[in-house]
């Protein structure tokens, strides 16, 4: 039976083969990044003058393309990404970008570009309120819901959502373990930042609690699958996305064709089964429903066993030099073998070279260190012949279509440069989980709980800057919504909103001081003058940012500026914390880094044991023009003491 609803089947695609393997399964959009500000840059990614003829060939077979420009933005980057953006006006015509960076909109408007902007899953939209908010102060024309959200929050989502906003949700492929958006761990540990699309996923190591060990963080994938016929009544949600732009044609030809056939015929049990079967071709991970289901919820991460990508094929064979496989199935001439585990001796990609029958032999060559014999092979991209005819034909196509003659986009407009008012006093802030005894004034910050008002002395509320998490969850939005009001109703008037969206708790409320939190990911002051105009009176810079990305803000900041001087950073958020992990009990990787985890509300947030310590960089804020120090102060578990390390995070290294 034909559905009333139709959302679009949204492709990924990370080289020229996937996109046109999404054109090929008949996917209604595809989306893509850059070389540049993508938040998949291990991808291969695209050129202007390449993608300008692969969005033509889409547009002649009436499929949308949009462009992904989802990372967070340094100030030295601006400029740059302007020049990208009127490229892309002008030259390529996308028919939506994807942005992470609040900045990205009025760039994005000054270069002309006037079709469709959409918030990525890492702008962190998590509760109904937000919605409204997002499109009245930006005018954005879709949201991308979090992977995390289950059937329930979707359809709330749905039912707030605004005139003129579609809404996207994730239908399959890789989950996090942190929240979109508020995930740190990479950075933190080596500088190569999952918001600027280098995460190098520290999660999906093996970590050790006591005398148990296991990949606890390391997520599977998320599926759908015949579940996504309870979204096909909500008209909201216009698109369902799958994951997965640094998977090759095979996958991204197997998962659209599977979900465009559980979207058309999901009421024909034969479709059904015939969908399944071609998800199990795609190579991926094992799968999840995750959160989906309410009442059969599973954790995405923390099961036993691995969770690496692609079908199992054998075992390593050989003594002495040489290594085989014998494999389960068939190989294919040009067959992509993963060789273990990323963390295990003798890790390794091979290309089959031949057909390799069923139960045959293949000598695996392999630069570096050998696999130990025993070691698992996996089939994690392909290229039948059928799918390469395919592909074949849609390259002649993009032959014939001329390519565009090269547009030099001028320079843009002058960045808006908002005066700054006098420079205001410096001061300290430390902020607590609970109000140490005595301790009060406007130096004094506190995490705002569901559960906190009572016992709260009048002076402590006015003095207090309360502290919003870094993610309001939308069964939760009702309980903050009355929290914040109990709090000023006893007299509170400074806030710190650690997402821009939590304006919405405030909006017929004056005489409030609203600061835009750390967890906000501020590093430039195009996205600094959209919180301006959205009635924020600070903002708390990004703490990923190295010391010449944070210079470069106070000269044409139309807010005045902070940043975290020290204390405790999560390496991330998160919805739930695995099985087997134990709350305030120290676990450690592979290298020796400890962290624990805690409940905080309804987040469960990872901390390290060393803390960040910018203290001996005071006087250079302050000299360009800083003038809020905030210290983190988190209670240690027993058992764990801080270590003493220097704690410059990438203030020296630089972000990557």
């Amino acid at each position: 039976m034909p559905v009333s609803h139709k959302p679009e089947i949204l492709a990924p695609a990370g080289s020229r083969d996937s996109f046109l393997a999404a054109l090929a399964a008949g996917a209604d959009a595809v989306y893509c990044g850059l070389k540049r500000f993508s938040a998949r840059m291990q991808a291969d990614n695209f050129d202007t003058g390449e993608l300008c003829r692969l969005v033509d060939l889409a547009h002649a077979k009436n499929i949308r393309v949009f462009v992904a420009l989802n990372t967070v933005l340094k100030q030295n980057e601006v400029d740059e990404a302007g020049r990208l953006l009127a490229a892309l006006a002008r030259e390529v015509k996308p028919d939506a970008l994807i942005i992470q960076d609040l900045g990205f909109v009025p760039l994005a408007r000054q270069a002309g570009f006037t079709k469709e902007i959409h918030l990525s899953t890492l702008s962190c939209v998590t509760f109904s309120a937000a919605l409204s908010l997002a499109r009245k102060s930006l005018g954005v024309d879709r949201v991308v819901l979090p992977r995390e959200f289950g059937i329930d929050e979707i359809k709330q989502a749905a039912a707030a959502c605004p005139p003129g906003l579609g809404l996207e949700t994730f239908v399959h492929g890789a989950l996090c373990y942190g929240v979109s958006g508020r995930c740190y761990w990479s950075s933190y540990l080596g500088g190569k930042s999952g918001l600027r699309g280098n995460c190098v996923q520290p999660c999906r190591r093996i970590y050790r609690q006591g005398r148990a060990s296991g990949r606890y963080f390391s997520c599977l994938d998320l599926s759908l699958d015949v579940l996504v016929k309870t979204l096909l009544p909500i008209d909201r949600v216009t698109a369902w996305k799958i994951e997965g732009r640094k998977k090759g044609a095979h996958y991204v030809y197997y998962t659209t064709t599977a979900y465009k056939v559980l979207r058309d015929c999901g009421n024909d049990p034969s479709a059904r089964k015939n969908a399944m079967g071609y998800l199990e071709q795609a190579l991926g991970r094992k799968t999840t429903h995750y959160n989906f289901l309410p009442q059969r919820p599973y954790p995405p991460s923390g099961q036993k066993g691995e969770t690496g990508s692609g079908l199992y094929v054998g075992k390593i064979r050989g003594q002495g030099g040489a290594r085989s496989v014998s494999p389960r199935m068939d190989l294919l001439d040009g067959d992509l073998l993963r060789i273990g585990y990323e963390d295990r001796p003798g890790h390794g990609l091979c290309r089959v070279t031949r057909f390799v029958p069923s139960g045959g032999r293949f000598v695996l060559k392999i630069r570096g260190a050998k696999p130990v014999p025993g070691s698992p092979v996996f089939l994690i991209d392909r290229m039948e012949k059928e799918l390469r005819d395919i592909i074949l034909e849609l390259e002649r196509e993009l032959a014939a279509i001329p390519a565009r003659p090269a547009i030099s986009p001028s320079a843009l407009k002058a960045i808006r440069k908002k005066k700054r008012g006098r420079r205001p006093a410096t001061r300290d802030m430390s902020v607590y989980r609970v109000l140490p005894k005595g301790r009060a004034g406007n130096g004094i910050g506190l995490w705002l709980s569901l559960n906190m008002v009572k016992g709260l002395p009048k002076k402590a509320v006015y003095d207090t800057w309360f502290w919003l998490p870094p993610v309001v969850w939308q069964d939760d939005e009702d309980n903050w919504k009355r929290q914040i009001g109990r709090v000023i109703s006893m007299g509170a008037r400074k806030f710190v909103l650690n997402a821009p969206w939590q304006m919405a708790f405030f909006k017929h409320v004056t005489g409030i001081e609203l600061w835009a939190g750390p967890f906000c990911n501020q590093a430039n002051v195009e996205s600094i003058g959209m919180l301006a105009d959205m009635g924020f009176s600070g903002v708390i810079a990004s703490p990923e940012l190295s010391l010449d990305d944070y210079l470069a803000l106070p000269a044409a900041s139309p807010l005045p500026l902070g940043v975290v001087l020290s204390g405790n950073w999560p390496l991330c958020v998160a919805r739930t914390i695995p099985p087997g992990v134990k709350q305030q009990v120290p676990f450690q990787s592979p290298r020796g880094e400890r962290a624990w985890a805690v409940w905080h509300d309804s987040l469960v947030w990872l901390y390290p044991d060393w803390i960040v310590d910018a203290k001996a960089r005071k006087k250079i804020f302050s000299d360009s023009g800083f003038s809020l120090f905030v210290h983190l102060i988190e209670p240690l578990p027993k058992g764990i003491s801080l270590k003493k390390r220097p704690g410059n995070w990438n203030l020296d290294s630089g972000l990557l």
